[in-house]
This record gives structure tokens, C-alpha cells and sequence, in this order.
């Protein structure tokens, strides 16, 4: 997990800092942990962070989702999911990361080692099933930051209450009657 966090304090946010990480070892909650001594080693932690896609595509097929749950919820969707995913797929590997503290997850599956990636990444519709089945149980979205798009148009349609898809549709042709705005995306 990567927490940036900043402070107005001008002295002693180090050391209550220091204190909560100390209080989560004793409990159990972290196992390790490595602070940014300088702005440099933030970037450093920044850059390994924002390249887990480019890490993803070198492991071969990955099916990517975009969801989110309740923060509240957030471990029991991570441990929940993992266990589907991994009976679903002997030999999957999840890759979550994102947006933990407003519930967006970036749920990725790597295909197992060795795998067949055409074979894998067939069966994205039948893998998002397992996925989104878990995160619709826990009232959350299978779209969350990146939106829907033309990837998700359809499973939109599936999910969304009927009626507030019209809603959507009217405010979409109120703001764009001439269909000129993002066309052909969802709406």
C-alpha cells in the first residue's frame, strides 16, 4: 500500500506518524513498511506504483476491471474476489491496487504462468461475471474512476435500473441533441 501524506503541522507530524505506524506493527496490521526520506525517494515509490500496468502486460494476458465497493468493504471484496478468481482460474494472479481509500479497486487477473493468452483473455465476459457477481452483492459498481465507455456499454445496460438509464439518456439529450459529444460511448 502507498499513503502520501502531508500535513499543515510545522513540527512533529514525522514522529505521530512514526507512533501510528508503530501501533499497526504491534497489532498486527502492516508486516513492513519504508518511508521517503527525500522527494526523491517519494518519486521513486510514485514511479514503481504507476508502472504496475506496464508490469502487468509483461506477464502476459490480464483481464482489467474497474470497481468499486464501500470503503468498509474494500478487504472483505479483495479476499472475497481473490478466492472466486483464483477457483475460477487455477493458477490466476491478482494484481488490485488503486484507489483504496475511496473505494476504487483496480481488480486485474494475470493469466496463469505459462498460460495460453489468447485462451485467457477469451474468457474475460465469463471472468468479469465472477467479479462483478461479488461486487454487485456488495452494493458497489463494475465501473469506478475510468467510467464506462464502449468496453462496458452493454453490461450497463444489463445492471442499470431501467429507469434511470432513461434519466441518463434524457440529461445526455438535453446537454448534446445533436449527438456531437462522445458519440457512440454509452449514451
Amino acid at each position: 500500500m502507498l499513503i502520501e501524506a502531508v500535513s499543515q503541522i510545522a513540527e512533529g507530524f514525522e514522529a505521530a506518524f512514526g507512533a501510528v505506524l508503530e501501533e499497526a506493527f504491534e497489532a498486527g496490521v502492516i508486516e513492513d513498511a519504508a518511508l521517503a526520506a527525500s522527494l526523491d525517494q517519494r518519486h521513486a515509490f510514485w514511479t514503481l506504483r504507476e508502472s504496475i500496468p506496464e508490469a502487468q502486460i509483461r506477464e502476459g494476458g490480464s483481464i482489467k476491471h474497474d470497481v468499486s465497493v464501500a470503503v468498509g468493504d474494500a478487504p472483505a471484496f479483495l479476499a472475497e474476489a481473490t478466492r472466486a478468481v483464483e477457483a475460477f482460474e487455477p493458477g490466476a494472479r491478482v494484481c488490485a491496487f488503486g484507489h483504496l481509500g475511496d473505494g476504487n479497486i483496480h481488480f486485474n487477473v494475470s493469466q496463469p504462468v505459462g498460460a495460453d493468452t489468447a485462451g485467457f483473455v477469451a474468457r474475460w465476459d465469463a471472468m468479469n461475471e465472477v467479479v462483478h457477481a461479488i461486487v454487485a452483492r456488495m452494493g458497489g459498481s463494475f465501473s469506478a474512476e475510468h467510467g464506462v465507455g464502449r468496453l462496458k456499454r452493454d453490461l450497463l445496460a444489463k445492471t442499470k435500473d431501467p429507469g434511470a438509464l432513461a434519466v441518463m439518456r434524457a440529461i445526455k439529450a438535453a446537454l448534446d441533441p445533436n449527438g456531437v459529444m462522445n458519440p457512440g460511448k454509452v449514451l
